[in-house]
């Protein structure tokens, strides 16, 4: 097994831009895993692993190096791991993966699918936590209109404690979206304020696209004008609005609960 002891090594600097840099993640179509769980669960997903990396100071002594023995390993040293890992709870085990394509005609659809669509949702946590949500739901798929990041950012592989890999993801502008579900005859329910009817008075049991927006914000007019149905969910405290990913769950297991799940 190769060993890479310095974080001068050209290599591990290469790592360090895929942490760091957006830029260095598209131009190479790569990103970094850490944890156990989390490649495990990426190799689930058809995530494609290029090379696995090891802190033999820190991995447990019974750990099964058998489950990777097909990929690329590199032997890396407490400082080199400390450098490239955001976490200290990871096993002493990185990878790194090839990002998939999140185009919108790539997803595969059911006959009557349930969508989630986050409109340009800012805070790794708060995406992290739709991803749980939709995984947890076993949703379709979850778009991300006008993304303000790149979903292979640290921060959100972290935070979707492996849910980035599990859901079908697609990214667009609005309009894209917007023009994606009307194609499909998916009936588009957009959680806002303005001309809204309560949550759970809606028919939910057809393709459905739950849209959600930012908290500061909340959804374009363009999603407002395309709704087939403003939602909103009714608030008694002083506040008109809570966390973006705790509405989405409240909408989306109203979805389940009436679809029978």
């Amino acid at each position: 097994m190769k060993q890479i002891i310095s974080i001068q090594n050209p290599y591990i600097k290469s790592l360090v831009l895929l942490q760091e840099k957006s830029k260095s993640r598209k131009q190479t179509g790569t990103f970094l895993i850490e944890g156990v769980r989390e490649i495990s669960i990426a190799l689930k997903g058809g995530y494609t692993i290029e090379t696995v990396l090891f802190c033999i100071e820190l991995i447990d002594k019974s750990f099964d190096f058998s489950i990777f023995e097909s990929f690329n390993k590199i032997e890396i040293s407490k400082e080199v791991y400390q450098k490239l890992a955001y976490r200290d709870t990871t096993e002493g085990v990185l990878a790194v993966a090839k990002s998939k394509s999140m185009q919108l005609s790539d997803l595969k659809l059911s006959e009557n699918p349930l969508i989630l669509v986050a409109e340009a949702p800012e805070k790794p946590g708060n995406i992290g936590a739709l991803l749980r949500t939709a995984d947890a739901a076993n949703l379709d798929a979850v778009i991300i209109a006008n993304p303000k990041s790149d979903l292979y950012n640290p921060n959100i592989v972290r935070s979707s404690v492996g849910c980035l890999f599990t859901n079908q993801i697609a990214t667009g502008t609005t309009a894209e979206i917007i023009a994606f579900l009307s194609e499909k005859k998916i009936n588009i329910f957009c959680a806002t304020l303005q001309n809204s009817t309560s949550y759970h008075t809606q028919d939910y049991t057809k393709p459905t696209a739950l849209v959600v927006g930012t908290e500061a914000t909340g959804l374009t007019e363009d999603w407002r004008l395309a709704a087939d149905q403003n939602i909103i969910i009714p608030m008694q405290g002083e506040i008109d609005s809570m966390n973006v990913s705790v509405a989405a769950a409240i909408l989306i297991f109203e979805a389940k609960r009436q679809r029978g799940f």
